[in-house]
């Protein structure tokens, strides 16, 4: 997510390392480089000399903290600027309403029905809601079929009235089917349609009037940039909703619609879609959104992440069984389990500090997952629970040089062990692969490097990093 933008930005702010202070000059320098960086990010040309002249005035305004070197404080400053840039503040989603309308809107291939899908998932899951969805798409062929399947895979009912052409009309059917079967939220899936369209326009102000929900949400496809503000814009011009959408953001490598679309529209960005999974839907925080782009990784994020899929007195137990060395297979599976529900491995990756940069060439497949997964199902039990970790967990607790190499050890074992249980060709191509090498040699260089991602590590828990590592080696 943002790799170019990230990288370039990084390289911009490494002029300012070993000054001993803070120049015209040197800042000069510096944001010549952060606003060719922006450009070339697709942000709006206005925006980034604007962005640029308050870093500029802020950097020369003060005087550097004995405790912050030059660089460190022109990226403090960078990075408020970005996170004021896009909005601040997260801005939460209104549910107030008996029920809450939802009205999604938006250009074709946006991603909009796919989007109501992941928002219904998260109102359900994540906020203790009943939805239904509610499909108004009278144009498109098959798009009635596919919300009815999205309804299907995040488990919500689907509200539809086939061979009634009119969405205002299904819209309102759809809010009173809501009040009779008590759910307390309608999201309203509207066709796409384009700014210039009067007649389609038209159409979507009547169902917004009829309906005058409490969220009109304008869903935008990240990836097309400087057009999805502009679009933004003209579609605001009319509609004047609450709020923005970016899907398909784990693509967009430049940044631009993210950074500047709240500048030009005057609204939040509220949820941002960062896989195809439906439940790959992210409140959209801004200072955590800057965090990554300067390559500061987003810890919130992920114990956030971590701690919906970990139970903590299972984690408890699970602690007690490495301690008592009765660490098994199956636990090992349990663990592997849950890191893919997390989400994809280099998104996590990404989130560590430091991290997201060493990795991001790397091809990491979440597929890797089901060679481990096939290997331990055939097993016996005998067989899984045979296998223990021989290595005092207080090892944990060294300097990180040594956890590298008992992390080492322990993927030996692995490896022995399953030569023995498991008789396949493949084996030792799923544990000794260039790929995990190369990963093992670049977590030692990132730590090596004193960068902070290892504070996370060790205050989450010792088991996530065992859990983190090993996951990701396969």
């Amino acid at each position: 997510m943002f790799d170019n933008l990230s990288d370039k930005l990084e390289k911009a702010l490494h002029n300012l390392k070993g000054h001993g202070k803070i120049t015209e000059i040197n800042v000069a320098e510096t944001l010549k480089e952060v606003r060719r960086a922006l450009l070339d990010a697709d942000v709006n040309y206005k925006i980034a000399k604007d962005f640029t002249n308050n870093v500029k005035e802020k950097a020369l305004g003060q005087q550097v903290l004995t405790t912050l070197q030059p660089g460190q404080l022109m990226v403090k400053i960078v990075k408020d600027e970005l996170t004021q840039l896009m909005g601040g503040d997260a801005a939460g989603v209104n549910l107030s309403g008996n029920p809450t309308v939802i009205l999604m809107s938006g250009l074709q291939g946006s991603g909009k029905t796919t989007f109501s899908g992941k928002l219904a998932n998260y109102l359900k899951n994540k906020r203790n809601k009943k939805p239904l969805l509610v499909a108004c798409d009278v144009y498109r062929p098959a798009a009635i079929d596919q919300l009815h399947i999205v309804g299907e895979q995040v488990g919500v009912p689907v509200f539809s009235d086939k061979g009634n052409n009119n969405p205002v009309d299904i819209a309102k059917k759809g809010v009173q089917y809501a009040k009779e079967n008590h759910l307390n939220v309608v999201i309203v899936d509207t066709a796409g349609r384009l700014a210039v369209d009067e007649q389609m326009m038209t159409e979507i102000s009547n169902i917004h009037k009829a309906l005058n929900p409490q969220e009109t949400l304008f869903v935008v496809d990240a990836m097309t940039g400087q057009d999805a503000v502009n679009t933004a814009k003209a579609f605001n011009d009319v509609l004047n909703f609450d709020g923005v959408i970016l899907t398909k953001l784990d693509g967009d490598t430049r940044g631009g619609a993210a950074i500047t679309i709240k500048s030009v529209v005057n609204k939040p960005i509220k949820f941002v879609g960062t896989g195809e999974k439906m439940d790959a839907i992210d409140v959209f925080y801004p200072d955590r959104m800057a965090d990554r782009i300067l390559g500061m990784g987003d810890v919130v994020s992920l114990v956030e992440r971590a701690q919906e899929q970990f139970d903590e007195e299972q984690a408890r137990k699970l602690q007690k069984k490495i301690a008592k060395n009765q660490f098994g297979f199956d636990d090992f599976l349990e663990q592997i389990q849950q890191i893919k529900r997390m989400g994809s491995m280099k998104d996590l990756l990404g989130m560590l500090p430091g991290v997201g940069k060493a990795v991001k060439d790397l091809d990491i497949k979440d597929d890797a997952f089901k060679h481990i997964e096939a290997i331990i199902h055939s097993m016996t039990p005998k067989e899984r629970n045979r296998f223990k970790f021989k290595h005092d967990c207080a090892l944990w607790s060294h300097r990180m040089d040594n956890c590298f190499d008992v992390l080492e050890s322990i993927v030996f074992d692995i490896e022995v062990f399953h030569c023995f249980a498991y008789t396949g060709k493949h084996t030792k191509e799923v544990f000794h692969t260039t790929h995990t090498l190369n990963l093992l040699y670049l977590f030692k260089k990132v730590v090596k490097s004193k960068l902070v991602f290892c504070n996370f590590l060790l205050q989450f828990a010792r088991l996530l990093f065992v859990k983190l590592l090993l996951s990701a080696f396969y």
